[in-house]
């Protein structure tokens, strides 16, 4: 949401010396994109530039679905996915100038019954600290509560969640990015401005920008066949998938646009806050975008000395680095087939967004095209970034699928062990993820979860104590083992999961579960 926070991969090979005009056309921009949609398999994307206070690209690539070959242009919708955090932040900016908040306020001044992982943190703990990934809780910690889509958890349980995590590292020192504190981070804007996430950021931040045909939440979007729609290429050959339906709040990754309205937004950005024909209209000060724009969360510098980088973090829905000597800020998002970026190299006047719906070649799409635009406008040399991340990210998948090849091939030739299944099957339950059940059906052992429908699955023995889970939602690469915690008598008491893949995306936490037998 990323949901996605994609790092730039290490690369040490020295450059190649091909030349790329300064500044890129749109005639190379579509040459671009649409080699880099066919090395990455992708059905559609949508491109825009912004440059010097105007809009210099603005255009749609390849079709919103597979199935209706509908082609895409720069009005069609998208979901954003974490994209929406920097609008979160701009709310949060919005009543920080009206006086109704500090970024120093404690969250339990707001949500009183807010409780961390111990009571120092708890009483510590910020508005500005729901904002930069420093909690001192893993990476996706939660997650599970809106992974996959469909889940019945509400704002109260995401509240109350927080207290059964186990953290990883000291408050305030380690970046791990967080979905669920974002989410918290909507509710605050709710009981301060007496409107929801969603009212808020469509009434003070869409609607003064005419940003006219974005939305909120996809509650809000009444045509869907308009929108472009998620494929996935996880089971093989690129499929249509489903959109990812309504969130607690949409403070995480709920908003639906479009690269002509996200122009828009990259133009206040640029413009330190500052909108309309003449600039004359105020959505934030530029104190407020001094704040959003300053590192709070150190995190590792990439070391290509193609880009002499000296510093990497996260500031408040923005993550900041130097690239030769400018300033970048951008941010990514993920949601099962539908990735994006927003890039801004403040110093250049410039902004990228690039919007995809295929996972997983999406983020190639995203990565490789932004990179190299960027690269034009700082005068470098053509990298063959397509080609690069092509090969990257295959290497990436062959890795995993090896993983996971012998994962299920240890499982087939253990397909004849004899299993005392009723040392096994009963109800469980976490402290925060609620009920599971392991059952049989017919002669097959089954996991369902009671509050995530989507987690239900065929259990296979593996080896030992664990089994492998084959999820009957097959839209993202989530496959799970489940180690069994066994008594004196060999009776199972509780459960520990995690992903059997190396790929596997971060908000499938489930190392975070701890599924302990309930007893009656």
């Amino acid at each position: 949401m990323t949901k996605i926070k994609l790092s730039l991969f290490i690369i040490t090979i020295l450059f190649t010396s091909s030349s790329l005009s300064a500044q890129i056309t749109s005639k190379e921009v579509d040459v671009l994109v649409d080699n880099a949609m066919e090395k990455f398999h992708v059905a559609g994307a949508a491109v825009a530039i912004v440059k010097d206070g105007k809009i210099i690209h603005k255009k749609g690539y390849g079709v919103k679905s597979i199935d209706t070959k509908s082609p895409i242009d720069e009005h069609t919708n998208f979901e954003i996915a974490s994209n929406s955090k920097a609008f979160t932040t701009a709310a949060l900016s919005i009543l920080v100038d009206e006086g109704k908040l500090s970024w120093d306020d404690n969250v339990k001044k707001y949500i009183p019954e807010f409780k961390m992982y111990n009571d120092y943190v708890t009483e510590n703990f910020t508005i500005e600290d729901l904002l930069c990934h420093r909690s001192g809780l893993g990476l996706g910690v939660g997650d599970l509560m809106m992974f996959p889509d469909g889940t019945d958890f509400t704002i109260k349980d995401v509240i109350k969640s927080f207290q059964y995590f186990t953290p990883v590292s000291g408050f305030r020192t380690q970046f791990n990015y967080d979905n669920q504190l974002y989410l918290i981070a909507g509710e605050v804007i709710a009981r301060v401005s007496g409107m929801n996430w969603e009212t808020f950021v469509q009434k003070r931040i869409m609607e003064p920008l005419q940003m006219q045909n974005s939305f909120s939440s996809i509650s809000q979007v009444k045509d869907i066949s308009l929108m472009a729609s998620p494929h996935s290429s996880e089971s093989g050959a690129i499929k249509k998938i489903s959109l990812y339906g309504a969130m607690v709040n949409g403070a995480a990754g709920g908003i639906i646009s479009n690269v002509d309205d996200m122009s828009k937004w990259m133009l206040v950005q640029l413009n330190k806050g500052k909108y309309g024909s003449g600039l004359d209209q105020q959505l934030f000060t530029k104190e407020r975008q001094n704040e959003m724009w300053t590192i709070h969360t150190v995190d590792q510098i990439n070391p290509n000395p193609r880009y002499n980088q000296h510093f990497n973090g996260y500031g408040l829905g923005w993550n900041l680095s130097d690239i030769k000597g400018n300033l970048s800020v951008s941010h990514t998002g993920g949601l099962p087939g539908m990735l994006s970026i927003v890039t801004m190299i403040p110093d250049l006047n410039l902004g990228i967004v690039i919007l995809t719906n295929t996972e997983n070649g999406g983020s190639g799409v995203f990565s490789s095209v932004s990179q190299t635009i960027i690269d034009s406008y700082l005068g470098l040399n053509n990298y063959g970034w397509v080609d690069k991340y092509t090969a990257y990210f295959q290497s990436q998948k062959e890795s995993g699928d090896e993983v996971t090849k012998k994962v299920w091939e240890t499982v087939s030739k253990a397909k004849n062990t004899t299993i005392k299944n009723e040392d096994l099957i009963g109800l469980y339950e976490d402290k925060w993820f609620g009920k599971i059940e392991i059952f049989l059906k017919g002669n097959q052992l089954w996991f369902k979860s009671y509050r995530s429908p989507k987690l239900n699955g065929p259990m296979s023995f593996y080896k030992a104590n664990t089994f492998a889970i084959k999820w009957d939602y097959k839209d993202m690469n989530c496959d799970a083992f489940a180690m069994f915690n066994l008594d004196e008598e060999g009776k199972a008491q509780s459960i520990k999961m995690k992903g059997i893949s190396p790929n596997i995306d971060f908000s499938f936490d489930f190392q975070d579960l701890n599924l302990q037998r309930v007893k009656n």
